[in-house]
């Protein structure tokens, strides 16, 4: 995979792939761990693409090509990222509103277990939203 036309079409099918991903992101209001998870992933494995073909290559097509990339990417840091990152908050601070309002007093078995999910929701959102947080220390470093 050294030539070229060889990167260039491997990096277009991920730039691709990163560009549907934030599409997605920016259209929904309410995305899931696992979306959240895969659209970073695809930021930080395109963004570092780009760093080592920039490198390797002397095509202006595919340096054009990374060009427009770091575009999105930058578009991604400025507009999407704080979205997600806003959304994730505001839904962390709802479940944690939702449990701590619920009554202590003796429950059934189905609000024990509907509590248990809520829990297990939250966590993976808290952990989701340190994994974001992250981010946001990496891009502002740069």
């Amino acid at each position: 995979m050294n030539s070229d036309k060889d990167m260039s079409q491997m990096f277009h099918s991920e730039y691709l792939k990163l560009q549907n991903l934030i599409d997605t992101a920016n259209a929904k209001n309410d995305m899931s761990v696992n979306e959240i998870v895969e659209t970073y992933y695809q930021v930080m494995n395109v963004s570092s693409m780009a760093a080592m073909i920039k490198q390797q290559t002397k095509s202006e097509e595919l340096l054009d090509k990374i060009q427009e990339t770091e575009k999105l990417i930058s578009k991604f840091d400025s507009n999407t990222h704080p979205k997600i990152l806003t959304r994730l908050s505001t839904s962390v601070q709802e479940m944690t509103k939702t449990l701590q309002s619920e009554n202590s007093t003796e429950k059934s078995k189905e609000e024990i277990v509907s509590s248990a999910r809520l829990f297990e929701g939250l966590r993976q959102k808290m952990s989701t939203r340190e994994f974001v947080q992250q981010y946001e220390a990496v891009i502002s470093h740069d």
